[in-house]
């Protein structure tokens, strides 16, 4: 198959279409040990060899999944600290892939993963407006009047002031209110800042839903590849077209990453106690 150069680099998780232009008009990227500079130019994703500043890149067929992420681990492919990471989670995975946004080391649900550069840079682009809607558990009870100024727009710490949300109150027996909470944007640890800026604590974040995919039906810790249908709506909204192939079969349930996670964890002990008797 032959796709522009730009698209190619785009689809790998290079950068941005219109960035990886930028990258062959700078004379970064070679075909087949040449430097290219056209924009028109076409590369057979099967043959080709296609090199970024002299690194290698391979093309993969888009893939989509989704975890319910849950807290306690951090939204990277890897850490150097050597704290768990959501891919812990994605046991078996037929390919590369990133996260799409991140969610923060406590908080839990919804995360998406991608090779599908496109549509992972329009997700996180204020641009189509994609609703994230979360539940949210405060400390204590919160007060009508604050409820109203999270619908209309808070201001932060760094005087910005965050856009007209949903907010609701969701019915709950606890002494501490939960809200139901649907954003436009995703400015960094966002309800947090709201929250505190009304005087209020989070504790407790779950995302819900990211655009059309939902956490129904995945345990905390589970995680799958989206669906033909959920890749094809979750492009559409966002303007693009539905001319991708979808399998929708891999899947990774919590058992299956626990089981992984124990025996990297004794792997690494076993490790540590052969460092020490050296």
């Amino acid at each position: 198959m032959k796709i522009r150069l730009q698209r190619y680099l785009s689809q790998c998780g290079v950068a941005s279409r219109r960035k990886s232009e930028e990258f062959i008009a700078e004379g970064r990227v070679s075909v087949n040990d040449q430097v290219v500079k056209e924009l028109g130019t076409k590369v057979c994703t099967e043959t080709d060899c296609v090199m970024v500043d002299g690194n290698l890149v391979v093309f993969d067929d888009p893939f989509y999944a989704v975890l319910n992420k849950p807290k306690g681990c951090i939204t990277a492919v890897i850490d150097p600290e050597g704290r768990a990471t959501v891919m812990d989670y994605m046991v078996g995975i037929p390919t590369s892939v990133v996260p799409v946004g991140r969610l923060d080391y406590y908080s839990e649900g919804v995360l998406l993963f991608t090779n599908d550069g496109i549509l992972a840079n329009r997700l996180l682009s204020s641009r189509w407006d994609l609703e994230k809607t979360y539940h949210v558990k405060l400390q204590g009870k919160i007060e009508t009047r604050h409820v109203g100024i999270m619908r209309r727009g808070v201001r932060l710490d760094d005087g910005t002031v965050t856009r007209p949300a949903q907010v609701d109150i969701l019915a709950s027996k606890s002494r501490h209110d939960w809200l139901i909470i649907t954003l436009k944007e995703g400015k960094s640890r966002q309800i947090h800042r709201m929250a505190e800026a009304l005087g209020y604590t989070v504790q407790k974040l779950q995302r819900v839903a990211f655009g059309n995919i939902t956490y129904y039906g995945l345990r905390i810790g589970d995680a799958r590849e989206l669906t033909r249908e959920e890749v094809h709506a979750l492009r559409k909204s966002v303007g693009l077209s539905s001319d991708v192939v979808v399998r929708g079969q891999w899947a990774a349930p919590r058992e299956k990453s626990e089981a992984f996670r124990k025996r990297q964890a004794r792997l690494l002990t076993e490790q540590d106690s052969v460092q020490k008797k050296r």
